[in-house]
């Protein structure tokens, strides 16, 4: 598997990635929700690049130009409700993409320990496509996992991108080792090298999901 961390270099990429940690800028849930947009569109230009392309005619008022366009656009799919603005910044590039959705949450026990637990998904057929499989954040890489190896019952995929914005060290590790395949490449902007014992990444940002949407009630 490759790994790409798209924050490692200077770019504007960093002021998103700075200001979506930022605990005073947290506070606004649309700026939040428009800072997770704007990462996956770099992300979808980043990967767009990694695309098959043709030469197209382009008729124009004076003449025809030839341009290289994409042979097929992707499938993007994301995992409830962190993933969605994520996914809504790849889809404001790639606007012509089917989509996917996977349902998967942490179910506590009585010890407050946690499994992640697959419910739903709403997908095409991925068969020989181009998939985007986005998550905010990968803490033990379970999530990710778990919504890859449910992708693949939809049909094979000719290239899976994983899009994370944070991950930590450990999810790191897990993905490389739990995901083989060689048509898989994990895109990150920042990794973390720490978690909680309740699998948040440190320094991290807290709960992409309740910062985008609000708080919720919690199931243990």
């Amino acid at each position: 598997m490759k790994v790409n961390i798209v924050g490692g270099s200077n770019s504007v990429f960093n002021q998103f990635m700075a200001e979506i940690r930022d605990e005073v800028i947290q506070k606004d849930p649309m700026r939040f929700r428009r800072n997770l947009q704007r990462l996956g569109e770099i992300f979808a230009y980043e990967i767009s690049k990694k695309m098959d392309y043709q030469t197209t005619d382009v008729k124009t008022p004076l003449g025809v130009a030839k341009v290289e366009t994409m042979v097929q656009h992707p499938v993007l799919a994301t995992i409830l409700r962190a993933g969605l603005p994520l996914q809504q910044g790849l889809h404001n590039i790639f606007d012509h993409a089917e989509n996917a959705f996977i349902s998967a949450y942490r179910k506590y026990d009585e010890k407050g320990e946690f499994h992640i637990e697959f419910e739903y998904l709403a997908s095409p057929s991925l068969n020989a496509k181009d998939v985007i499989l986005s998550d905010p954040m990968l803490a033990s890489g379970a999530s990710m996992e778990i919504g890859y190896q449910a992708l693949l019952k939809k049909g094979t995929p000719k290239h899976v991108h994983l899009v994370v914005v944070i991950a930590s060290a450990q999810g790191v590790e897990y993905i490389k080792k739990h995901i083989t395949a060689d048509n898989v490449t994990l895109w990150i902007g920042a990794v973390d090298p720490d978690m909680t014992s309740m699998s948040y990444i440190v320094p991290g940002l807290g709960d992409a999901g309740d910062l985008a949407f609000g708080a919720k009630i919690d199931s243990h």
